[in-house]
């Protein structure tokens, strides 16, 4: 029988969230409520036979609160909370995908049709999503091709007669209103046809433009006529690819699962006017004896709450917990009624079958490589954040190495690994500007101080509407060294006020990675483990980066400037130097006897290259 804490009687008879932690103040739990006081409190009976309760109360040893207005507000609380902290005892989705729409832009004059990530509250018409990019590709192309809208980005009707029709005129492609070519009222014939191509009605396209390949051939305009008939083929290979037909023409996502022991695969069939216009599966972690009920709901607050877009029906394989709450949430997201559907029969029912085998074959088939996978991303992440005994968890990682040759053209390299995949997008190249020599620990210094100099201009600019390139925080920083690298990099933070963990990553005599330094102690992994190969992976990638942009400088300009500071080296020795030894590297390792070796060179000109090398050029 578990003792109810002194602070149940305190908790207000209010909705709201409460965080349950355990002995390492870590959130292990957290939890809406109508009434804080009564929920809680029920964690704590001795009737109460929840395997998951019971696992879990022996492990809270405190919990906070948070108050909210109604209960709407503490759901919507509860889905931000349980993503930024990941708790062991709920139920989590692990997956993070965004998809790409099509949009109509008809917010503006003489509309265009792209591919957009954002679904925005605007006056464009988006179509989707889509989870593959292909299909957009191919679908803008074919609008293109059969239509002469605008790719342009420009302002219209401001800049109506400025210019003089681009190359797409030329062969066809568009209808040039930049030269006042085609009226607004032509135009959007134009982009009524594709609305309605657009919108799945495809056949409609198809007779029109059968009728006009058909005058176009009585008239024997042959040659337009096989464009006609090109166009036609296009659409219906095109129709070919959306095979799911659907009894309406509504917005729908359809939503069903397998699962194993301690985790589901959610698959989600995306339907828009009827078509299926792509599918996608995630993977769920669950604690045991979740009930489907639970993995559901879960699954639908923690995705709907980052998804850009919400269709008019959800159709789920089992009832969601809390449905008029859960709908109303949705509905206000959306901005219009959208409808929770658990179907026993009819059409709506076999899609959910559909859906359902496909979750229980991707399961059996792929289970294994997916959870691989997550073993060495997210996986090797929960083990250096065990490992390090960090709080906070770990998803973006900085990582920093220094490159340089006798301390020319020192450069810096920064990449960025989150949940364990590198983000090449986010990486980053630094030239050493303020630092003299071979220093790396104050190239280090200089290198973090500016990085993050950089993070605090950009988000404390009022005037800048968007993130820039160093806008986000990292959750623990890589240098690449011991102890020096790691104090000079934390010595930069400090000065700018910043507060973030900073490990060493050290190598063995082999220069092979042995592991991390923090806390002025070395942590040790063993060989084996996914976190010591993420480590790995991370140092040898940001020296790869490092060691690529140093190349690259040497190669247009900093071998030849090296050189030429020797005396009496001029362009003959130069080029017959490099020829010999091939990169700047081994000219600084050859002994005097080598260098004079090489042709047109002498004792004097080799003792001069050896003295430059070693001596610092003294």
């Amino acid at each position: 029988m578990f003792n109810i804490p002194e602070e149940l009687k305190k908790l207000p008879q209010k909705p709201g969230v409460y965080i349950m932690k355990n002995s390492n103040d870590a959130v292990i739990y957290v939890g809406k409520a109508k009434s804080l006081r009564n929920r809680v409190r029920q964690y704590f009976l001795p009737s109460n036979a929840d395997y998951k309760v019971a696992n879990m109360v022996p492990h809270i040893t405190h919990f906070e609160y948070i108050v909210t207005d109604t209960e709407l507000e503490a759901l919507i609380l509860e889905c931000t909370l349980i993503k930024k902290h990941t708790p062991k005892y709920n139920i989590l989705l692990k997956d993070d995908k965004t998809y790409p729409y099509m949009k109509l832009t008809l917010n503006e004059s003489f509309p265009r049709l792209l591919k957009v990530r954002q679904f925005q509250k605007d006056k464009g018409k988006y179509y989707g999503p889509y989870s593959s990019v292909r299909v957009i590709g191919d679908t803008i192309e074919l609008a293109h091709n059969i239509w002469k809208i605008r790719t342009c980005g420009k302002n219209f009707p401001n800049d109506i007669g400025k210019s003089r029709p681009c190359l797409n005129y030329d062969i066809g492609k568009c209808a040039a209103p930049c030269a006042g070519l085609i009226s607004e009222e032509e135009y959007n014939v134009m982009i009524n046809d594709i609305i309605a191509f657009l919108g799945g009605k495809y056949e409609e396209i198809v007779k029109r433009l059968e009728r006009q390949m058909i005058d176009f051939a009585e008239e024997l305009r042959f040659e337009e006529a096989e464009i006609i008939r090109k166009k036609i083929i296009s659409i219906r290979s095109l129709t070919e690819k959306q095979k799911m037909e659907n009894l309406t023409e509504s917005d729908q996502d359809i939503i069903a699962f397998a699962e194993s022991e301690s985790e589901a695969l959610v698959q989600v069939f995306f339907i828009r006017a009827g078509k299926m216009t792509g599918r996608e599966h995630f993977m769920v972690d669950k604690p045991e004896d979740a009930s489907k009920q639970e993995i559901i709901t879960s699954f639908i607050q923690q995705f709907y709450s980052e998804t850009t877009y919400i269709p008019k029906e959800i159709i789920t394989e089992h009832e969601v917990e809390e449905k008029e709450l859960i709908t109303k949430w949705l509905s206000e997201i959306k901005g219009q009624s959208t409808s929770l559907i658990t179907p026993k029969k009819g059409e709506k029912h076999k899609l959910i079958q559909l859906a359902s085998k496909n979750a229980e074959i991707t399961l059996n088939q792929f289970g294994e490589a997916i959870k691989s996978e997550e073993r060495r991303t997210t996986g090797a992440v929960s083990e250096i954040k065990e490992a390090l005994k960090l709080e906070n968890n770990i998803e973006r990682i900085e990582a920093y190495d220094i490159s340089n040759i006798m301390g020319y053209e020192a450069v810096a390299s920064m990449v960025v690994f989150e949940n364990g995949k590198p983000k090449r997008s986010d990486y980053r190249k630094f030239k050493i500007k303020y630092t003299v020599g071979a220093n790396d620990t104050a190239s280090m210094n200089e290198v973090i101080f500016r990085r993050f100099t950089r993070y605090k201009n950009e988000t404390s600019n009022p005037e800048i509407n968007k993130p820039g390139k160093f806008s986000s925080l990292p959750d623990i920083i890589f240098v690449d060294g011991g102890k020096g690298q790691i104090s000079a990099a934390q010595a930069a933070l400090k000065d700018l006020g910043i507060s973030i963990p900073v490990c060493g990553m050290v190598k063995d005599d082999k220069h092979r990675t042995r592991g991390l330094m923090f806390d002025n102690s070395e942590i040790t992994f063993k060989a084996s483990s996914e976190g010591f190969k993420l480590v790995t992976r991370i140092q040898d990638e940001v020296h790869r980066f490092a060691i690529t942009y140093h190349r690259k400088l040497r190669e247009k300009s900093a071998i030849k400037s090296i050189l030429d500071d020797i005396p009496g080296i001029g362009g003959t020795r130069r080029k017959a130097l490099l020829k010999h030894f091939g990169d700047i590297e081994n000219i600084s390792k050859a002994s005097v006897e080598e260098l004079a070796d090489v042709q047109g060179m002498n004792n004097k000109a080799a003792e001069a290259v050896y003295r430059f090398f070693t001596e610092g050029g003294k």
